[in-house]
């Protein structure tokens, strides 16, 4: 029997990408949903059964919102098993160039969305000693040129997610993240560029990256197995294991790394 049977998983930013590929994989393995996006119309034309599933649009940014989102999954199903916070948007620009808006907007979104949600959801995660999931990235744990608000962002809701496993250690709740490295998902199309715009093409080849429904699988069967982090794709464990036991050098494989894509925002430094 599936670990997620008639359990009710709550998951933010399910309209696409991993949140659509985890809402669709665990309802296959018999659980309730609590889905939410801002993209309410796509989020209902995916997900139509009402007896297996709940959708609200709902802005993560925005605290009320997700109070709102929360406490209505409650009202429908009466608890929360497992909290995913996958909700998130990435950015490509130089630091320099970057408004303070679009490094204030991915913060909202990634990280106070990840929180917000948490706060209203703890205690009945709590009560069912269940999951809290932080879909993060490689970002989280090495700082990526051309994407400091995003790396930021991935950065602080991993400290938080730390520190709130280590406070709910004897509690029976599991707090867990996830690190996908590079997988086929819209989160490219719609990343910000200097001024706050969707960029609406992806520097990378998606055809060749982790697919998003694989990605999907190996973050619920982590948290079935209560893993502590999952670091995914040879690219991703070696930039983490590269970047804790030689930090320098890994300063300048990731440079180059990043200089090398199409379009690269590094291309006006490494002009001069």
């Amino acid at each position: 029997m599936s670990f997620y049977r008639d359990k009710v998983v709550v998951i933010t930013g399910a309209s696409s990408g991993i949140g659509k590929a985890l809402a669709n994989e665990a309802l296959k393995q018999g659980a309730h949903l609590g889905l939410c996006a801002r993209n309410i119309d796509q989020l209902q034309k995916d997900f139509s059964d009402e007896n297996k599933v709940f959708c609200q649009k709902t802005d993560v940014s925005k605290e009320e919102d997700c109070q709102l989102f929360i406490e209505a999954i409650l009202k429908k199903w009466g608890r929360i098993d497992v909290l995913i916070n996958n909700a998130g948007i990435s950015m490509r620009a130089l630091f320099e160039e970057t408004e303070l808006s679009v490094v204030k907007e991915l913060m909202d979104v990634n990280f106070w969305g990840a929180v917000y949600c948490t706060k209203y959801a703890l205690p009945s995660i709590r009560q069912q000693k269940g999951i809290i999931i932080g879909v993060s990235s490689i970002a989280g744990y090495r700082g990526l040129p051309g994407r400091t608000g995003y790396s930021a962002s991935k950065f602080a809701l991993q400290g938080f997610s730390e520190a709130l496993r280590t406070e709910l250690l004897h509690t029976g709740v599991h707090v867990m993240w996830v690190s996908p490295g590079f997988t086929a998902s819209n989160i490219r199309n719609t990343a910000r560029n200097a001024e706050g715009n969707a960029q609406k093409e992806t520097p990378l080849n998606e055809s060749k990256l982790m697919s998003a429904a694989t990605c999907a699988h190996i973050i619920l069967d982590a948290a079935a197995k209560r893993k502590r982090t999952v670091v995914m794709t040879f690219q991703g464990k070696l930039t983490v294991w590269m970047n804790k036991l030689f930090p320098s050098l890994a300063d300048k494989l990731v440079y180059n790394h990043f200089l090398k894509e199409p379009g690269s925002p590094l291309l006006k430094y490494h002009a001069n």
